[in-house]
């Protein structure tokens, strides 16, 4: 279905900008925005990016009925404009809705909003290898209400602009032993607001104490390593690809997904295990772990270099020919077009807008 588009009349593009990775973090001129009221999705439209006009009661800023996702489409070696694996994202987002008592966005729906606003914004997509145009879909509780109960109104938007990677070095982390990301029957395998804005003591607290991130530990015993900042995160031990299983308390990663694809078509074994803190000690020491890296959308593969644990930090080399790069070159290689897309991750972006 084709889009109406209010076109912006005062467009901020600044396309040398672009080109020379001068912006990020910056929104695209333009903004999608779909509302939900008796029961439907209705007057889905794209107009320039702006300023939202909510009630200050609205639901949604008082009990965080708030559900994201973050994707990206990169500029290809041949100039065509490619999203990596909507489908996966769209599921995503629709499972978090779920927990979070939320409309579902039917899975067509959510890609039409997706690819007609990054066609419309195509020259606001970088080159690469490094950087991308962020794409951030979300649905905000809308209704006016004081009280608590689920919210019978909703807006479903999407936005985006230039990113570049967040982590340029490699990473310092520390193991959380006192903070909890998600607990059992909780939210934490869901995209929800708040269990970002639970994770910012902690994450500022490890950053004055010297470290990027940290490693986060399960709720009843501190002990068993879940995820690393924002981030899935996957450890070698003894040449076995190594990363806690998902459930709901691990955020079921795309990016930890396409690699756990590409590990297995190169044989490389893999075990879905919780992984311990005292392993991770020791496993650092007899050197049997020989890599450890985060994977996301945000940050693609960023590897940790020490990791702080108990008050003693531990040291990883980190090796040019390390495995985890291999993985980058790999997804960077199909999100390009350097490499054939068996797997049908991308969705190349042409024809969304008249």
């Amino acid at each position: 279905m084709r889009l109406p588009i209010d076109r912006c009349t005062n467009p901020r593009l600044d396309a040398d900008a672009v080109a020379n990775l001068k912006l990020s973090n910056v929104p695209s001129d333009h903004l999608y925005i779909a509302e939900y009221a008796h029961m439907e999705w209705r007057k889905e439209r794209i107009a320039p990016y702006r300023p939202l006009q909510l009630t200050p009661l609205s639901l949604g800023l008082h009990y965080a009925q708030q559900v994201f996702e973050g994707m990206k489409a990169y500029r290809m070696n041949d100039g065509r404009i490619g999203v990596f694996r909507t489908d996966r994202h769209a599921q995503r987002f629709n499972a978090s809705l779920r927990r979070m008592a939320m409309p579902e966005v039917p899975t067509d729906m959510f890609a039409n909003a997706v690819h007609t606003l990054v066609d419309l914004e195509r020259e606001w997509v970088p080159p690469g290898p490094d950087s991308a145009y962020y794409i951030r879909p979300f649905v905000i509780a809308t209704e006016e209400r004081i009280g608590l109960k689920p919210s019978e109104e909703f807006m479903f938007l999407v936005g985006g602009g230039p990113f570049r990677p967040v982590y340029p070095k490699p990473l310092r982390v520390r193991v959380e032993r006192q903070y909890t990301r998600a607990s059992k029957g909780g939210t934490g395998y869901a995209k929800c607001g708040g269990n970002y804005a639970a994770a910012m003591l902690p994450t500022i607290l490890a950053n004055e104490a010297g470290y990027d991130q940290v490693l986060w530990t399960d709720a009843h015993e501190h002990e068993y390593i879940e995820e690393s900042g924002t981030m899935n995160v996957m450890f070698f031990i003894n040449g076995v690809l190594t990363t806690a299983p998902l459930g709901d308390t691990i955020l079921d990663g795309i990016t930890r997904d396409s690699i756990l694809v590409l590990a297995r078509e190169q044989g490389i074994p893999i075990d879905e295990r919780s992984v311990s803190v005292t392993e991770l000690r020791e496993r650092i020491l007899d050197g049997s772990l020989t890599e450890a890296f985060g994977v996301g959308t945000a940050a693609s593969v960023a590897p940790i270099t020490t990791v702080g644990i108990d008050g003693e930090d531990y040291h990883l080399e980190i090796k040019q020919d390390a495995l985890m790069f291999g993985f980058k070159q790999q997804l960077l290689d199909i999100r390009t077009g350097a490499a054939p897309d068996a797997h049908n991750w991308m969705t190349i972006i042409d024809g969304f807008v008249k």
